[in-house]
Parts: structure tokens; C-alpha cells; sequence
């Protein structure tokens, strides 16, 4: 019963990833207030869930708590480091301190403690993987040509697609004009690293709020369109499959690794 008090919250955190997705994929950006009605709806919930826990088994009630409080400093601290993005930081520490165990049964069984937070993760983490598979397929569904890796990473858009504002991503050529004549070609994985530290990566997001400082890039990749970006998928995307598929499976890699009928 006292277990059964976390489905609020999760109900709550699910429909706040939802929209988070939606507005990391159409801005690249996740105002913190947008956590602000999750942490109210959710915060009672897992007070009440702890409460109801430490009168039947204190000594789980302290476990949960204490895993929740550890990896809720690390994703801040990542976060803080930058080894993860803000959005993506901050929907970890909440996720993993106002869900710390399943708030039902999933239908793979639950595995003890119930601590939810890192098969999430695990999930997520696979779900990440199976991204460029999907974009691969979207590919041979538009019949798109191009190099294999570019046909994991990204798509080809046209111009108007760019600042109308319908794709987000980053330009995945690089495109110039020799005397007339117009060279493109695809940069190197290297080349696309070496952008991002250096930020001289060419966002859609830049060419569609700014196009008064791009008006040369504009009209290259206007001569060249369709152009291939990359589709920049951000975590808190994965992050929420992951989140809903373990809702729903559980536990996917304990119960993956576990011998065969138990024994």
C-alpha cells in the first residue's frame, strides 16, 4: 500500500518528461521552472511513501534514501562538470529523489531493494543506443543517400525546413564556393568533435534566431539544399523512454544476467 503512494508522483514526472522532450527538441533549452509542479506533486508523495515505509521496514526506508541521496549528488555534481547537460542534470537528481523504488510491479518482476533510478538509467542508456537505428530507418524510409555514419547521425533538410523552425541539429558538411563552383563534403567524426569544443559547430537553432550574421552560410546551403545535419537527439529524450520502459519491464538487466529459472 505504501508503495503504491509513488504512482502520483510518477504520473507527475512522466507527463513533466514529456513535455521537457518537447521543448529540448524544439528550443534546446528546459526552463528550470518547469520542474517546479512535479517537485510539488511528487516531493508529498515520496514523503508519505518514506513515512509509510520506515513503520514496516526501516532498514529498507534507510537504504533507498541513502542510494537516493548518493547518486542524486553525482548527477549534480555531473551536471556542475558539465559531463552532462543542465536539463538532463537536473531531471536525473529529481527523478532519482522523488522515485526511489517501483511504484508498482512492473511485468517483469521487481528485484529487491525496488531501487528505480538505475535500471531507468540502464534503460535510458539503451534507449540512446537504439537512436541512430531509428534515424537510419527514417533514412531509407525518405530513400536518403549518403555515407552510413551520416545516415546514423543525421538527415538531409532543406532550407526552408531550417528556418522555418521544423528540424533542429547541426550542419554535418561543410560546404564552400572555389570560384563559382560549389564544394561540399561530410566532416570528418573528428572534424564534428573538434566543432563541438571548440563551438564552432553551425546549429540550426543559430541560423533560424540569427539569420543576419549567417546570410553567407544561408545562401550556400540554400545553393546546396537538402543539406545533411545532425539530428542532435538530446538525453532527456532517452532519458524519458527509458523512464517509461522501466515503469512498464523493470529491472531489464538484472533480470537479463539472472541464471535462467532462477536457480
Amino acid at each position: 500500500m505504501a508503495i503504491n503512494s509513488l504512482l502520483i508522483g510518477a504520473a507527475a514526472i512522466g507527463v513533466t518528461l514529456l513535455y521537457a522532450s518537447h521543448r529540448d527538441l524544439r528550443e534546446r533549452r528546459v526552463p528550470f521552472r518547469t520542474w517546479y509542479p512535479m517537485i510539488a506533486i511528487g516531493a508529498p508523495c515520496t514523503a508519505w511513501f518514506y513515512a509509510s515505509l520506515f513503520g514496516t521496514a526501516p532498514s529498507r526506508a534507510l537504504l533507498l534514501l541513502a542510494l537516493s541521496i548518493v547518486l542524486a549528488a553525482a548527477f549534480h555534481l555531473f551536471g556542475r562538470l558539465g559531463f552532462i547537460g543542465g536539463a538532463d542534470a537536473w531531471a536525473l537528481v529529481f527523478i532519482t529523489l522523488l522515485l526511489p523504488a517501483f511504484p508498482a510491479t512492473p511485468l517483469l518482476g521487481d528485484t529487491l531493494p525496488g531501487f528505480f533510478p538505475l535500471p531507468m538509467l540502464v534503460n535510458a542508456g539503451v534507449a540512446a543506443l537504439l537512436a541512430p537505428v531509428g534515424i537510419y530507418l527514417g533514412n531509407v524510409k525518405r530513400r536518403a543517400r549518403g555515407p552510413l555514419i551520416a545516415r546514423l547521425r543525421g538527415y538531409p533538410v532543406t532550407v526552408d525546413e531550417i528556418t522555418d523552425g521544423r528540424v533542429f541539429g547541426f550542419l554535418m558538411e561543410d560546404i564552400s564556393d572555389e570560384g563559382g563552383e560549389l564544394r561540399r563534403r561530410f566532416l570528418t567524426l573528428r572534424e564534428s568533435i573538434g566543432g563541438m569544443v571548440r563551438d564552432t559547430r553551425l546549429y540550426t537553432r543559430e541560423l533560424r534566431l540569427s539569420p543576419e550574421e549567417y546570410t553567407a552560410e544561408l545562401a550556400l546551403i540554400r545553393r546546396a539544399s537538402p543539406v545533411w545535419i545532425a539530428a542532435g537527439i538530446p538525453f532527456i529524450v532517452p532519458l524519458t523512454a527509458g523512464f517509461f520502459a522501466t515503469l512498464v519491464l523493470g529491472d531489464t538487466l538484472f533480470l537479463s544476467l539472472a541464471p535462467a529459472g532462477g536457480g
